[in-house]
């Protein structure tokens, strides 16, 4: 009963959808996703983004969502409980654990930067720059030693702080806030945004026939990104799932889920860009679209102060709900694996994972994680991390536990834990089609591309 105690269940099943959705909603929404359909020129890339949500993130949520509340375990558990003791599928249950350690560790740090950029806003010190200037602050807080182990240290202070306080009394408590706080933020900054004279052209980029841009390896960034967005493949739907009551509807949470994460990602492209064309900026300005280009363009404008407050914050708000959910699933596998204490399981993993994110906080300032480490690997420490989450540990994880789910887990349970709780099951066919066939299809397609096949 001790454990039960610890581990938790979420108060409603609301509770649930919004700490899901943060989970999903994150820096992947508001601060990836627009910079990629700028480079990937807009239009169709978006079109086939919301394709691989439907068709493949989709399942695999289901998936994970079903194997937390049947197991009633984290991802490592999950996958002993559910095959057997020392099977090797249980290595996917690590591979979670494992990728919510590196993404956590490199996500805090861009965190961070919007923590600062935060403080800069409310501070008025963005106010009046240059172009020259907002560039250059961008690359002096990215080459400052001081402020990103500043504000890594102050982001994963709070992440460890919500995860302390248990999953009804801090996640899904802070959920109920951040949610709807976030989509407040985003629709203010939707209003504005639809008065500036860039809006129509915004709108024919996003949501307009453009294909001028598209290659193969945008259609697998798309599908990466679908991975990275919904939280999948890093065990943070399964350890939320084992917290879901038992009669509740995982497949209408999952589309619930899908739709909201979607959604925040088309409005974070509608706020950004119509700020973009009406400044004269190039969409494919790259990761720095958000830090360069909202700064220079809000600070020129009556009120920029205090937009540009309210859109750092929103970042802030979003990376935080994702930050949770990863630190949850480290936490949870030490409480029900190891039988920490929550508080104990918390500090301890937080702190880890803060120590594990120095060398890509100081990937912008040290020679030993920064540029010699980029001179002899090609990439810097931040980078690795991020490339090695988003090309390897996220797409196969989701591979592994569709085929799992598709083809492992004994057929009488898989088909009573889709069905439970939910009347959508006519669609129990088509989702474990798509988890045999059109998941690991997919995942093989961006293994090809990351090895430079494709």
């Amino acid at each position: 009963m001790a454990q039960e105690a610890a581990r938790g269940q979420w108060h409603s099943r609301l509770g649930f959808v919004l700490a899901a959705a943060g989970s999903a909603v994150g820096l992947g929404n508001i601060w990836k996703f627009p910079y990629i359909t700028g480079e990937s020129g807009g239009g169709f890339f978006v079109l086939i983004y919301l394709a691989c949500v439907l068709l493949v993130g989709l399942p695999i949520m289901t998936a994970e969502i079903i194997l937390g509340r049947a197991a009633q375990r984290s991802p490592v558990g999950a996958f002993r409980t559910l095959s057997r003791r020392g099977s090797p599928w249980v290595a996917t249950g690590w591979l979670g654990v494992v990728a919510a350690f590196v993404i956590l560790s490199y996500y805090s740090v861009v965190a961070g930067w919007a923590l600062h950029y935060t403080w800069l806003s409310i501070s008025g010190a963005l106010a009046g720059m240059s172009t020259e200037q907002v560039g250059e602050t961008f690359g002096a807080v990215y080459s400052s030693p001081r402020l990103n182990l500043l504000w890594h240290a102050v982001f994963m202070a709070i992440t460890i702080g919500v995860v302390w306080a248990g999953v009804q009394r801090g996640i899904e408590r802070w959920a109920r806030v951040l949610m709807p706080a976030m989509f407040l933020a985003l629709l203010a900054m939707l209003v504005y945004g639809v008065q500036l004279p860039g809006f129509g052209r915004a709108l024919d980029f996003v949501f307009g026939a453009h294909s001028e841009k598209l290659t193969a390896a945008s259609i697998l960034e798309a599908l990466g990104h679908s991975f990275f967005t919904l939280s999948l493949g890093m065990g943070a739907m399964l350890t939320y799932g084992s917290y879901f009551e038992r009669e509740g509807d995982a497949v209408k949470a999952s589309i619930a889920i899908g739709v909201l994460d979607s959604v925040v990602a088309l409005l974070a492209c509608m706020v950004l860009f119509p700020i973009t064309f009406s400044h004269g900026m190039e969409p494919a300005a790259g990761p720095g679209l958000v830090f360069k280009g909202v700064p220079m363009a809000l600070g020129e404008l009556p009120g920029g102060q205090l937009l540009s407050s309210v859109f750092f914050l929103l970042l802030v708000f979003a990376a935080l709900t994702s930050a949770i959910s990863l630190l949850e699933v480290a936490t949870a596998y030490f409480i029900d694996e190891r039988g920490w204490p929550r508080r104990r399981a918390a500090l301890l993993t937080g702190l880890t994972i803060a120590v594990l994110g120095v060398p890509s906080a100081l990937s912008g300032s040290s020679e030993l994680f920064g540029a010699g480490m980029e001179a002899a690997v090609g990439r810097n420490f931040f980078d690795l991390f991020d490339y090695l989450a988003s090309n390897w540990m996220l797409p196969l994880g989701g591979m592994l536990t569709a085929l799992f789910v598709g083809y492992r887990l004994d057929r009488a349970l898989r088909e009573e834990e889709f069905m439970r709780g939910t009347t959508l099951g006519k669609l129990y066919r088509s989702w474990l089609g798509l988890l045999r066939y059109a998941v690991p299809v997919g995942m093989a397609f961006v293994f090809l591309n990351a090895l430079g096949v494709l």
